[in-house]
């Protein structure tokens, strides 16, 4: 493993790139913002919101919402602009206590919200399968998140969807798709297509119906040729900074988290799902690091801490053995989506990279009296 020599980020995440000089495209990106005029950018966001706010409907834009800090400032930021937004939620298979109150908040703030919630049973099905075949127990929110909002946009004719960061820009990515402002299709099957697994497999291999996976299909183009929805990045527009976004956020009624949320630093983040914390596991199985590596690399890039205090730190926050996530014990949530802890654990074995864990002569990956695995020599330095 490779690291940035600026954050802590390894060369290991997809559609990661660090350069000759050991800086991840990541950190390039953030260095690129100086050179950005964001005043002109401002301006002509708000020259296409107001062709947007001519057509003089109720609702003239699409948040796409989990009730997270991040749509919770893109709602605030879109009435702000003059748009009359409405919040569409694509709900997840185990939404958490707190991720209740912050959707309830929402709608105490005045927004016109939408909860569509897919078939639970079918998603729990999709949820099992998803970490079975690919590591990926998030695979449905992961999927709906996208088609969801834009199947509402299209069947209520609203011509706008707002979203919120260009995750290439934010976090790493082939350099043409930093510079995008619109998520569309050509985006979606570049970078979040189907995640590894095909509706086609589903339909044929796991006998679901067709009409049980409408909502996890994105519109075709012969629909969306039937009515234009144009989907902007709003972090194209302005600098994105969760940070401020979770400030902004709790000032307007958003409750973070008290206490550690296991395998994240930060307390305002990820805190809708009970399934967040395994979905973060699985990524440190298979790339050797997880999502307080994300949060830290983010701080150090806005100078908020040290590079050499953020490598101390991390081993506190991620790579252990997940017990529990928002206080739910991991049995329960493994139980909601028909898996035995014994079965979640063959399937850790099985999507841990041999080449970042220490192993036996037998291939067999060594584990700590507490269940961790260990890493190989790749540390960060």
């Amino acid at each position: 493993m490779k690291y940035c020599k600026i954050c802590i980020i390894p060369d290991t995440r997809p559609d990661q790139f660090i350069d000759s000089n050991d800086v991840c495209s990541a950190c390039r990106s953030f260095q690129s913002r100086k050179k950005i005029d964001w005043n002109k950018r401002l301006g002509e966001l708000k020259k296409i919101v107001d062709e947007f706010k001519s057509n003089n409907l109720k609702w003239n834009c699409v948040i796409p919402s989990s009730g997270g800090k991040d749509s919770t400032y893109q709602a605030i930021r879109a009435r702000e602009l003059g748009l009359n937004p409405v919040l569409v939620t694509a709900t997840t298979c185990d939404l958490s206590e707190i991720g209740k109150k912050n959707i309830q908040n929402l709608k105490s703030l005045g927004f016109d919200t939408v909860e569509i919630s897919t078939n639970p049973i079918i998603r729990a099905n999709l949820n099992n399968i998803g970490l079975r075949e690919i590591g990926d127990i998030s695979w449905p929110e992961h999927i709906t998140i996208f088609t969801i909002p834009m199947r509402f946009a299209l069947n209520y004719k609203i011509p706008l969807i707002l979203w919120g960061e260009n995750p290439q820009f934010e976090y790493g990515g082939p350099k043409k798709a930093t510079r995008s402002n619109i998520l569309d299709r050509a985006w979606l099957e570049e970078f979040a297509g189907l995640i590894g697994l095909r509706l086609t497999d589903l339909s044929e291999t796991y006998k679901i119906k067709d009409i049980d996976l409408y909502p996890y299909r994105y519109p075709s183009e012969e629909e969306l040729n039937q009515f234009k929805v144009t989907g902007l990045f709003l972090g194209y527009y302005e600098a994105w900074d969760n940070i401020r976004n979770g400030d902004v956020a709790k000032r307007n009624g958003f409750t973070s988290f008290t206490g550690s949320i296991e395998g994240g630093y930060l307390d305002f983040e990820k805190l809708d799902n009970y399934q967040h914390g395994i979905h973060d596991y699985f990524k440190y199985l298979k790339y050797g690091f997880g999502r307080a590596s994300d949060q830290l690399s983010v701080l150090i890039r806005k100078n908020l801490i040290s590079r050499e205090k953020a490598i101390k730190i991390v081993k506190n926050y991620e790579g252990k053995f997940p017990k529990s996530y928002l206080k739910k014990p991991i049995e329960k949530i493994l139980e909601k989506i028909g898996l035995s802890l014994e079965e979640f654990i063959k399937l850790c074995d099985k999507f841990s990279n041999k080449k970042i864990f220490k192993c036996n002569q037998a291939g067999e990956l060594i584990k700590d009296d507490q269940g961790n695995i260990i890493k190989l020599m790749h540390e960060n330095k």
